[in-house]
């Protein structure tokens, strides 16, 4: 599939092939219940025809309360375990919601490694297609079952990025638990809203926040903008938005942060070489 190069958030309403990614905190513990919202969300842009690949972080937050953990675990082992444990419920919770439209979903659980070897690469990408023609909802996350820390994405916003070149995505919507990107912290006095990054813009004196209160993700705004300059460099369009405007990202509507995409007419092939942080 060819890539259409989207200049403006209105695009993303009538894109032809968009990845949305989701964090641990927007979907799980407390806000597990905002699942079926996004299902709302995914299962609307499917109905209009667009092909949607779901990159759902949160297997080892759904998890740990089955191991009684009261917190994300440290040593690999233990959030191996949890991994296995929420995944599957995980994905059930998807489906379940998602059966109301009739929508299946596929698992794709990949490693960095995946990525990085040109056959598994090519496997991945020929299951994503096929997956897509089928009208099926790729849901993808990180093997965490197998990974280690020397070849982990290190965090699911680099995932969706990878992704989004691996799948040849029109837009990437990178979600969380704030409407856009600031210039500092949005709590703290003095930040602003930044609406727009322009191709190449290295957003200086901007300062990023951590992964937020809730404490079970691996990610903040510094990788969020990471993710997006590397899907943004490859001609994929990026919105950053909070879960709960998902609808209205997925509509094209005038809301978050928007990073502009370079002009490439198609997809990048062969390996990628920046697979590892």
């Amino acid at each position: 599939m060819t890539r259409i190069r989207l200049t403006s958030r209105e695009g993303i309403a009538t894109a032809r092939r968009v990845v949305v990614k989701v964090g641990s905190s927007s979907i799980s513990g407390d806000n597990a219940g905002q699942i079926e919202p996004l299902v709302d969300a995914l299962s609307a842009a499917h109905a209009r025809g667009t092909e949607v690949i779901l990159v759902s972080s949160g297997a080892i937050a759904t998890g740990m309360p089955y191991l009684q953990l009261d917190a994300r675990p440290n040593d690999l082992a233990t959030q191996q375990a949890a991994a296995a444990v929420g995944q599957n419920v995980l994905i059930f919770r998807y489906q379940d919601s998602l059966r109301r439209y009739g929508i299946v979903a596929g698992q794709v659980l990949l490693t960095a490694g995946d990525l990085e070897n040109p056959t598994h690469r090519s496997n991945a990408q020929r299951a994503m297609d096929r997956l897509l023609g089928l009208r099926i909802l790729p849901i993808v996350n990180e093997n965490d079952t197998v990974a280690t820390h020397e070849i982990r994405f290190g965090d699911n916003d680099r995932l969706a990025a990878l992704v989004s070149q691996l799948v040849g995505a029109d837009a990437l919507v990178l979600l969380s638990d704030v409407d856009a990107l600031y210039t500092r912290p949005p709590l703290e006095p003095g930040a602003v809203k930044i609406t727009d990054v322009p191709l190449g813009d290295d957003l200086a004196g901007v300062t990023f926040g951590d992964i937020g209160a809730a404490g079970v993700g691996t990610g903040g705004a510094g990788t969020k903008v990471s993710a997006a300059r590397l899907a943004a460099a490859s001609g994929t369009a990026v919105l950053i938005t909070s879960t709960a405007n998902v609808s209205a990202a997925l509509s094209g509507e005038s809301i978050g942060t928007w990073f502009e995409p370079a002009d490439v007419s198609s997809p990048p092939t062969g390996s990628m070489s920046a697979v590892r942080p």
